[in-house]
């Protein structure tokens, strides 16, 4: 579809006062979802971040890879297993993890926002053991510890290397890969990870990309503009559960620790991340602390 030049224009100059307000702001970017398998989504979201980094934000790429972890267990005829939603990580899926997320996928997005005119770099937590893990516990029914491997909670993020990389004007491509105290490696869910970074690098703003509009209330309608508090409530009446809550947990955390405001976006939309940050309406949900 052809825009008409006055339209382009207006376009431009709505995007202005965003651009002004988040000048130098870092914005960290959960990456995910059928943005980094459709091959036009791709290209749409490397546009967009390297957009968002010539404008002046720092933009910071948190990204997953479960589809691409799956395709690799079943070609060496591995079968993957969850519980509770959590990948049992033993020795030999932690290679394969690591494999994927550090280098095939970690890699591609490098590539394709060098490809647009970014400086990205990719890194995991064991580079200069900045995500300092320990072994993560479920919880069974009767409150027994349910063991499922290389699997890690974060004990501590440090800024350094991320900031080092802001300010020489490189983008950081972060693979969710934690780091023990004896140098082991755990695969850590990539939301946590996103959200407790913006955390410790006190990010104007998270956006977590999904394969859903946002938030939706209990007859399917997107919620937008949400608090803390009503987040709360749509936890205890159950309308938020299964597969979201991981993720509205860490947005929810990030919300209430100091991130002005996150973003819960559907990254089925071509250029959804410029919608949501430079234009008036959005494309997703937005929660802030008060």
């Amino acid at each position: 579809m052809s825009v008409a030049p006055i339209d382009k224009a207006a376009i431009l100059a709505e995007a202005l006062p965003y651009i002004r307000s988040f000048n130098n702001k870092t914005i960290v970017v959960k990456y995910g979802g059928n943005a980094m398998t459709d091959d036009k989504l791709k290209e749409d979201f490397a546009k967009d971040i390297v957009l968002l980094k010539l404008v002046g934000l720092n933009p910071v790429v948190v990204h997953g890879g479960g589809p691409q972890i799956n395709e690799l267990l079943e070609r060496v005829g591995k079968e993957g297993q969850f519980i509770q939603g959590m990948r049992v990580t033993d020795s030999e899926t932690m290679d394969v993890v690591e494999m994927v997320l550090g280098g095939l996928v970690n890699k591609e997005i490098v590539s394709l926002l060098n490809k647009h005119g970014g400086k990205a770099v990719g890194i995991t937590g064991k580079d200069g053991h900045f995500i300092r893990a320990s072994k993560l516990f479920l919880k069974s029914e009767s409150d027994e510890n349910i063991d499922i491997g290389q699997v890690g909670d974060i004990e501590h993020i440090d800024p350094s290397l991320v900031a080092l990389l802001d300010s020489h004007d490189f983008i950081p491509v972060i693979a969710p890969i934690g780091v023990g105290k004896d140098g082991e490696a755990y695969n850590i869910n990539a939301d946590v990870v996103a959200g407790k970074l913006a955390e410790t690098l006190k990010a104007e703003k998270l956006v977590l990309m999904t394969n859903t509009p946002g938030v939706l209330d209990k007859q399917g309608n997107l919620l937008t503009g949400l608090t803390a508090a009503k987040v709360d409530e749509l936890f205890a009446d159950g309308t938020i559960s299964g597969g979201m809550l991981p993720k509205i947990s860490s947005a929810l955390d990030a919300a209430k620790s100091g991130v002005n405001s996150v973003h819960i976006i559907d990254g089925r939309v071509p250029h959804a991340l410029l919608l949501e940050i430079l234009t008036d309406e959005g494309v997703g949900t937005m929660i802030k602390a008060g």
